[in-house]
């Protein structure tokens, strides 16, 4: 008896810590998602300024990637931070080569941008991987879920941005 009431406090034991943790866990994406509420709210104005140039620096980074129009291998901050938005939206009209900004091409570019940036922190093993995800998912859903995609992809790459 002493042995069952034994591991019964130790399980008992386990489940209390895994509760915090969990409960711990839950917090700390609670408040980035505070976080990042708030930064939205405070910079509002230039993170709607910032989505459009963010993506046009990913469709042109991942176009450019396959194209290569341009000898430069750029990175996507480089891009959006330093490039003028003029010159960025020329090279993105060059390497599309006639397929329009709002082409399904030039969206698939996107999101192969938008994620490649959001997975630079892997290791590239597991970076190759998920980009090979990626470009299974944009093959298997339809426009509407691609663009939802891109946009929140986009709206939460733009957050880095903010100054």
């Amino acid at each position: 008896m002493k042995a069952m009431t034994k591991a019964a406090l130790i399980t008992l034991t386990c489940f209390g810590f895994l509760a915090a943790y969990f409960a711990q866990a839950d917090e700390a994406v609670s408040q980035q998602e505070k976080h990042n509420l708030w930064l939205k709210k405070q910079f509002s104005q230039q993170h709607q300024q910032l989505i459009p140039v963010v993506t046009v620096a990913d469709m042109f980074y991942a176009c450019n990637k396959e194209r290569k129009i341009d000898p430069i291998n750029y990175r996507i901050s480089d891009l959006v931070l330093k490039m003028d938005r003029d010159k960025l939206a020329d090279k993105l009209t060059s390497c599309l080569a006639g397929d329009s900004i709002k082409s399904d091409v030039a969206l698939n570019f996107g999101l192969i941008g938008c994620f490649n940036e959001q997975f630079s922190e892997m290791p590239a093993a597991e970076k190759k991987q998920n980009m090979k995800l990626v470009r299974q998912a944009i093959v298997s859903l339809s426009r509407e879920e691609r663009q939802k995609s891109l946009t929140k992809c986009v709206t939460e790459q733009s957050i880095r941005y903010l100054k």
